[in-house]
């Protein structure tokens, strides 16, 4: 138990000394990346010229046993070392031996004497590395006449040259290994600052709406997948504050009327005294403005929470029409037709319905007899006319027809918030079509709706 509580707390330990931004761990990836290889490179570096000094050292003592061995004279029947000038020089680490007998060695050579013995009696060309007052490097070498030269160098200056030579390599390595910390460091961040001016950027659109998008920016090539998502996400960001702007300003000229009916019927009762019948009057003008409130607020928030304006698909034209005139108008009094083959819409059904649904209910509310619907092909898609043989819209209110909680004659009988004409166009319009209204067409009213082909 206690290793496993050791092993949690270790890990936990590196996940805190982790760095936490990007660039801090693309920076570490680089340095330990580049330790590893300065590592490998150091120790293949040092190797070699490790092996490099010791074939030098083995060069000079092979030059030092040639140059004895011009001193020794094998042509008799026994090998003689041949007396010249400087022999103190040249006789300094040498042994010289004839088969095991040792003729000749350094002075106060001790243990060196008995390594030298051992290499001479194995006989050939040998060498050992020793450490006898200080590093040293033995070699023997025959010569012809069964003799054999065995000498010694010092190794302490080329010790001393590799331990250099590996602190210089270990200087170079943390010169290096900082000088690609602070270069990834400072690469990462240069690479890193478009993301970051693009963060900043797409915080700024979002919050004003702006109509900027990255696309029309110069980024590299890896930033432009990024770029695309972002100048999606800002369209979703731009469409959501239109539709809560559009939805705030219709419910706050929508909510604008009836509050005001209430408000006056309120002053008016307290103004002076009134009859009982007067008061139920007030009430009754009082309900009939609430419940027209809350109808509008029901309206437009199931307007605003439907998620139909994104969601694709396509719509029969016949079938789909057909459910709500079978609901909104009278039997025998609608007849829908259409136009050449199949049409399809490219919208949902749902949001066909809901298109059509307010001219089919205006006109089956106002005909007198008769209510066609004709489905046809237009150049850009596919049409809906709506017609009926009713009073029609009053010329000087035809302007005002697609204005929320705007009616032409609000004490016609007929119940309704003002709302279903402009709905059905604000629906049309987000699905990349049109609402109209043919002012030449008389008698009655005819309605046109414009939506993209399936």
């Amino acid at each position: 138990m206690s290793g496993v509580l050791r092993r949690w707390h270790a890990s936990a330990l590196l996940r805190r000394a982790a760095p936490r931004t990007l660039r801090g761990r693309l920076s570490l990836v680089a340095l330990v990346t580049a330790t590893l290889l300065m590592l490998v490179l150091t120790v293949a570096f040092n190797s070699v010229a490790g092996h490099r000094l010791q074939h030098q050292a083995d060069d000079e003592l092979r030059t030092r046993a040639a140059a004895v061995a011009t001193t020794i004279d094998t042509s008799g029947p026994t090998v003689r070392v041949l007396e010249t000038s400087h022999d103190d020089l040249l006789d300094a680490d040498v042994w010289i031996y004839s088969g095991r007998q040792l003729l000749e060695a350094p002075p106060a050579s001790g243990s060196l004497t008995r390594i030298a013995d051992a290499l001479a009696s194995r006989g050939g060309q040998r060498c050992v590395t020793a450490d006898v007052r200080g590093p040293l490097r033995l070699c023997s070498y025959p010569i012809s006449g069964g003799a054999t030269v065995v000498t010694a160098l010092d190794l302490s200056p080329y010790r001393s040259s590799a331990d250099t030579l590996l602190l210089g390599s270990l200087a170079l390595d943390a010169v290096m290994l900082a000088c690609t910390y602070v270069l990834t460091r400072l690469a990462v961040g240069r690479a890193l600052r478009p993301v970051r001016t693009m963060t900043d950027q797409a915080g700024q659109w979002s919050a004003v709406a702006s109509g900027e998008r990255f696309g029309s920016m110069r980024h590299p090539a890896e930033l432009a997948r990024l770029g695309a998502s972002l100048d999606a996400i800002l369209d979703r960001i731009r469409t959501l504050l239109r539709h809560e702007r559009q939805l705030t300003g219709e419910l706050s000229h929508e909510l604008r009327t009836p509050l005001s009916r209430i408000i006056a019927e309120l002053d008016w009762w307290r103004a002076r005294p009134r009859t009982a019948d007067q008061t139920d009057a007030s009430h009754q003008v009082i309900a009939e403005a609430a419940e027209s409130m809350r109808t509008i607020c029901d309206t437009l928030l199931a307007d605003a929470c439907d998620g139909t304006l994104t969601a694709p698909g396509t719509a029969q034209m016949l079938s789909t029409l057909r459910r709500p005139a079978e609901v909104l108008c009278v039997p025998g009094e609608l007849t829908v037709t259409v136009d050449g083959p199949s049409l399809v819409a490219g919208v949902p059904p749902s949001l066909l319905e809901r298109i059509v649904s307010p001219l089919l209910a205006n006109a089956c509310r106002y005909a007198r007899s008769t209510v066609a619907v004709r489905v046809h092909r237009t150049p850009d898609g596919v049409g809906v006319d709506v017609v009926d043989d009713g009073p029609g819209v009053p010329p000087a209110f035809a302007g005002l027809l697609f204005e929320p909680g705007r009616r032409a004659d609000p004490a016609d009988g007929h119940g309704g918030a003002g709302l279903g004409l402009p709905l059905a166009r604000r629906l049309a319009r987000s699905a990349g079509g049109e609402v109209t209204h043919d002012a030449g067409h008389t008698p009655g009213a005819r309605f046109v709706v414009t939506l993209p082909a399936g």
